[in-house]
């Protein structure tokens, strides 16, 4: 029996015609046993495959899990195995474990069509686990890690636009965690600490929304502890980068005649920004 690769991108089509095609298997959502199909591969992963068009997750999740476990290593089916057992796992919300499937899809197939996908649905998984800006930001780097890695690997994946989208949004994420730890630190007049905070947020998260913010709360703090030098570095920063905002007019006083015209549309960083994950 020889399988035709699925396509993701839209979905469904040739997998749905290969979940009829196996649509004589007996196979059933309470009796499903991967031991029953005498050895063989391909019965199993159409047996898998039915079982996930008819969002049977648990059995899904068995017969592709067997297949990961059994195929040889270069078997044609292991990859598509890999990116079920993932799919499979995402519809039961474990993020974990389908991030993990996907990226033993990218690691051992690097040059598979499915990589750019896996990529991005490891990336997606990720982003699931880092439900709320304030809880652990870690999964949401590991996020960017595996976006900024389709970026760099397949830099002609169909999936790119929706990769930079997604990075922009974490970084926005970001950025308000550091943010609000910094306001955290201000409200007790810890100075130095949220002076730590919002200069990450300008360093790291310069093209976010939060940056502007950061700059005003960095002349806030550095004239709270009377460092004159430090807020005119900060002021001119801004008066560059939001020549007419009213809040940088307020904080800095007008701009000097020097700094009338933009240097840029974002805020200015010294650091360069992180570049993709190679």
């Amino acid at each position: 029996m020889s399988f035709t690769r699925p396509s993701p991108r839209p979905f469904g089509r040739l997998a749905l015609a290969l979940a009829l095609a196996a649509g004589t298997l007996t196979a059933c959502a309470k009796g499903f046993d991967v031991n029953k199909f005498g050895g063989s591969n391909e019965r199993l992963y159409a047996a898998g495959l039915r079982e996930y068009q008819r969002k049977h997750w648990d059995n899904a999740v068995s017969a592709f899990e067997k297949l990961t476990l059994e195929l040889p290593a270069r078997d044609t089916l292991l990859p598509l195995a890999y990116y079920y057992l993932g799919r499979a796992h995402e519809r039961r919300s474990e993020y974990l474990l389908a991030a993990q499937s996907f990226s033993r899809l990218v690691e051992s197939f690097p040059d598979d069509s499915l990589a750019d996908d896996a990529l991005y649905q490891s990336g997606e998984a990720y982003k699931k686990l880092w439900r709320k800006p304030v809880l652990d930001s870690q999964y949401g780097e590991t996020a960017v890690e595996s976006y900024r890695a389709l970026l760099s690997l397949y830099p002609n994946s169909p999936l790119r636009d929706r990769a930079s989208k997604a990075i922009a949004q974490l970084q926005e994420w970001m950025a308000a965690k550091d943010y609000d730890s910094g306001m955290f630190y201000m409200r007790r007049k810890a100075y130095d600490s949220a002076i730590i905070y919002f200069k990450d947020v300008t360093k790291n998260y310069p093209t976010t929304s939060h940056a502007r913010d950061a700059y005003l709360r960095l002349v806030d703090a550095y004239k709270a502890i009377h460092y004159k030098e430090d807020v005119a570095d900060v002021c001119a920063t801004l008066h560059q980068s939001f020549p007419a905002d009213r809040d940088v007019r307020r904080a800095c006083g007008p701009p000097p005649a020097t700094a009338t015209t933009p240097v840029s549309s974002a805020p200015v960083s010294a650091v360069p920004r992180p570049t993709p994950a190679p």
